[in-house]
C-alpha cells in the first residue's frame, strides 16, 4: 500500500498523521490501520501529555489525533497548544468521554472533529480523511447530545427566512465554481497555485458564510443565492 501511495504521489497527498494516545492495545490499533492507508503517513506519535508537547516541535501534521484522558494531563491541553503551535493542523479528539462537558470544552479549544472509542480503527481513518478534506466528524452520540443542549422545551415561532446573499471574496468564489466542475482539492491548489491547505480554508470560509457542511449543499445554497449559475 504505502510503495503505491508513494509511485501515486503526483495524484494526491499524503495525509501526515500525529497520534497522542496513552492506551496501548488502542494506540497499536490505531497505528495499523493508519499504516494500512495509502493516503496516510503516520508522521509522530506519544503515549503521554509531555510526550505530545514535546511533538510541537516538529513540522506540524496534517491531522492530530488526540486522547483526552492522558496519564500525566488532559488533552484538553495539547489541543490548546497545537492550535498556537500547529495552526494549520486539524484536531481529532478520539476518547471514551461522551459527556457534554468533555465535548465543548474540546471544541472551544479547537478540536475540529469529536469521535468516541467505540468506532473501529478503520472507521476512524475514515473520519481522518473526511477531516483533512474539510469535514468537521463527530460522532452521532455526541452529536444528538449537542443538538438537545440547544433545543427549548417550546419551539419558538419560526424566523423569517434569511434571504441575504452571503458575501464570498473573489477566490472563495473561483474554489466554489471549480468545485462545481469535479476538481478535487489538490487540482484546485495546483489550478490557483496555493497550497491544499489554503484551499481547505477557502472551503471552511465558504461553508460557513453558506451555513453548510458539504460541497453538494455549497453549491445548491449558492445557486439559491444566485451567486453561481444553475
Amino acid at each position: 500500500m504505502k510503495e503505491f501511495a508513494a509511485l501515486s504521489g503526483s495524484f494526491f497527498a499524503m495525509i501526515r498523521v500525529a497520534l497522542v494516545e496513552d492506551d496501548l492495545h488502542f494506540h497499536a490499533s490505531l497505528t495499523a490501520a493508519i499504516s494500512q492507508a495509502a493516503d496516510m503517513q503516520l508522521r509522530a506519535s506519544g503515549r503521554t501529555l509531555a510526550e505530545g508537547m514535546a511533538l510541537l516541535a516538529d513540522e506540524a501534521p496534517d491531522v492530530l489525533l488526540v486522547d483526552l484522558g492522558l496519564p500525566d494531563g488532559s488533552g484538553i491541553e495539547l489541543i490548546r497548544a497545537a492550535r498556537q503551535h500547529w495552526p494549520s493542523c486539524d484536531v481529532m479528539v478520539v476518547t471514551v468521554f461522551g459527556d457534554e462537558a468533555h465535548v465543548l470544552w474540546a471544541v472551544e479549544n479547537g478540536a475540529s472533529g469529536y469521535l468516541l472509542k467505540d468506532y473501529p480503527p478503520e472507521r476512524i481513518v475514515e473520519e481522518v480523511r473526511n477531516l483533512a478534506n474539510g469535514g468537521s466528524p463527530i460522532n452521532p452520540y455526541i452529536a444528538r447530545q449537542i443538538l438537545k443542549r440547544f433545543q427549548a422545551p417550546a419551539a419558538p415561532p419560526a424566523p423569517a427566512l434569511d434571504t441575504a446573499r452571503p458575501a464570498l471574496s473573489e477566490r472563495e468564489l473561483d474554489v466554489l465554481r471549480l468545485i462545481t466542475k469535479g476538481f478535487n482539492y489538490n487540482e484546485i491548489a495546483a489550478l490557483l497555485t496555493v497550497s491544499r491547505q489554503t484551499v481547505l480554508t477557502y472551503v471552511r470560509r465558504i461553508y460557513l458564510k453558506l451555513g453548510v457542511n458539504s460541497q453538494t449543499q455549497a453549491v445548491f445554497e449558492a445557486r439559491r443565492h444566485g451567486i453561481l449559475d444553475s
